[in-house]
């Protein structure tokens, strides 16, 4: 949902998802002169709570900001930015915002001309699509300030930490999974990972009460040194499997050129497809509870029959160059561009690497903006559409470093701003910066970061031009690379047209990408020794502040540009 409010040169413009409210301010020339801020007051309509939110960042010498983790109210210590996100917004609520701006001097402050707009979050599930993101980000102050940083038990689903961590995102995998009530329903899945306890039970128990289950699973072998032996993710599925007790539900992959990485689960009814369960998170409990995932669920009778057309041919472990055939046929690269408000979708692996051009076509048709994951880095065919000569903002979040070749052209572009999943290095910890505690928040982020590839960004998603009438959003099991493209079993999702699911995406999309660009910035700072305690923690006592939010083509400027 999206509404906008303005009064005396001050203009809000609220964007809601699921669990993320958006506040984007504007101001006239005329609004800025003395404007230290803004004070925000939230009211649940629900729960009938109403409070003036609170910050870090105080005015030096007015509050005592020793302690670190106080907190303090926006109505004396306003929030000095441009935009402001509610992370702790429930779905299917209603909310009013108030949003006061702050004038005068520290000790004297005086108060503009309130600007309110309520909004009303969005269900997770409207009936045709359903989405499920988890927190993604262990290493939170929430998280530190709830739990102390101590390890959730992932299997006990009644642990506080692992329903935190989940959000939603386990549950509803397992209530997709229960939706299969007996001998009238079908559950086919295809996983690359299959090790998480929970969903593994949950199989079982439909199984129990007479469902048809059928599990596709990575089996697969790998050579080293001229000795074959199976993968780590082989040993560890069929270590869980035979745990689970559930040998008699799954049949092998084994077949695939590289990995079988497809994470879906097509529900049947008397042997009809009716929806899918897809995205981008694995069985493991890394997927639900640690890296950035999101599950969506698509009730569409045609999507889910190719879903399931695509299973039989994993079902029966096809050779990589018949299914790679049979994928461009049945779900060819797009000629042109994809219809307005429809659900498309791709599988691979495929013949061909066109898609990775048709990629770039859309990326290079953007006119708003563009953000986009990349766990392993960007493809270099993709690149320069994504570096294009444009003046607006496009976001990168990615975890690994961007290769040699493409680095230059990425960073040749001041357009573009990345953000990388990473912890805080040691430098940056040593600041002892008062109300941030940098040093306990940051002590301990190991839950389920032990072993694999990628520990924070795994969500594989391109969107185009979201806060337009004509949103772009591509999000599935595929990272958008040639092995991808080529080698592994995908999946892919094509959404255009849905202003819903753009705005849900959306708000998840900048919540995660402004927690990195945090981390991001201050190994940055940390690294050159240029962090400046007390600027990080204080406010500034004049309008001094705004200016960066107007200078052209800073990002604080494109952000403000782009939202407002």
């Amino acid at each position: 949902m999206r509404t906008r409010k303005s009064k005396s040169g001050i203009s809000v413009h609220a964007i809601s998802g699921t669990h993320v409210v958006l506040l984007a301010m504007d101001a006239t020339v005329e609004a800025r002169k003395n404007l230290l801020g803004f004070a925000i007051k939230r009211e649940d309509h629900i729960e009938e709570e109403t409070y003036w939110l609170k910050g870090f960042k105080t005015f030096k010498g007015i509050t005592d900001n020793s302690i670190p983790g106080t907190l303090h109210s926006t109505l004396f210590n306003p929030i000095q930015s441009f935009m402001w996100g509610d992370y702790t917004s429930k779905p299917r609520y209603k909310y009013t915002y108030t949003v006061r701006p702050v004038y005068g001097k520290p000790g004297d402050l005086k108060y503009g001309e309130d600007i309110i707009v309520t909004i009303n979050t969005e269900d997770e599930d409207d009936g045709e699509h359903a989405v499920y993101f988890n927190r993604g980000a262990i290493a939170s102050q929430q998280y530190a300030k709830r739990f102390e940083n101590s390890e959730p038990k992932a299997n006990d689903l009644s642990d506080p930490r692992t329903k935190w961590l989940s959000r939603g995102l386990l549950e509803a995998a397992l209530e997709f999974i229960e939706q299969a009530k007996n001998n009238n329903y079908s559950l086919k899945v295809a996983a690359y990972e299959l090790n998480y306890e929970p969903i593994l039970n949950a199989f079982k128990a439909a199984s129990e009460r007479g469902v048809k289950v059928k599990i596709v699973y990575e089996a697969g072998t790998q050579k080293v040194k001229g000795v074959v032996t199976e993968t780590s993710t082989t040993k560890n599925n069929e270590k869980s499997i035979d745990k689970a007790g559930i040998r008699n539900l799954v049949s092998k992959r084994t077949k695939r050129p590289a990995i079988p990485h497809n994470k879906f689960i097509i529900l049947e009814k008397n042997d009809s497809p009716i929806e899918v369960w897809t995205g981008s998170t694995n069985f493991t409990s890394s997927g639900f509870l640690g890296q950035t995932n999101v599950g969506h669920v698509v009730r569409n009778k045609e999507i889910a029959k190719k879903y399931r057309e695509y299973w039989e041919q994993l079902k029966n472990d096809e050779d990589p160059k018949k299914l790679k055939a049979w994928n461009n046929k049945h779900t060819p690269t797009p000629q042109e561009d994809i219809n307005e408000k429809s659900t498309t979708l791709y599988f691979s692996p495929r013949k061909y690497s066109k898609m990775l051009k048709w990629y770039a076509s859309q990326i290079r048709e953007a006119k708003q903006t563009l953000m986009f994951t990349a766990a392993f880095g960007v493809n270099k065919d993709l690149a320069p559409a994504i570096a294009k000569d444009e003046d607006f903002l496009r976001f990168l979040l990615i975890e690994k470093k961007l290769s040699e070749k493409v680095a230059p052209i990425i960073e040749s572009e001041k357009e573009v701003v990345v953000a990388r999943g990473q912890t805080l290095g040691t430098k940056a910890i040593r600041y002892k910066t008062p109300g941030w505690k940098l040093d306990k928040w940051f002590a301990k982020e190991e839950h389920f970061r032990k072993k694999g590839h990628i520990f924070y960004i795994h969500t594989k998603l391109l969107m185009l031009d979201v806060l337009t009438d004509d949103p772009k959003v591509y999000s599935g099991s595929a990272n958008f690379s040639y092995g991808s493209l080529m080698n592994n079993d995908e999946n892919m999702l094509l959404i255009r047209g849905n202003t819903r699911v753009a705005d849900i995406y959306l708000g998840e999309f900048m919540r995660l990408f402004n927690h990195f660009y945090f981390r991001t910035i201050v190994n940055k700072l940390a690294s050159k020794g240029e962090i400046d305690n007390d600027v990080s923690v204080h406010l500034y006592e004049t309008d001094e502040w705004t200016k960066k939010y107007f200078k052209k083509g800073t990002y604080s400027c494109l952000r403000r540009e782009l939202f407002k």
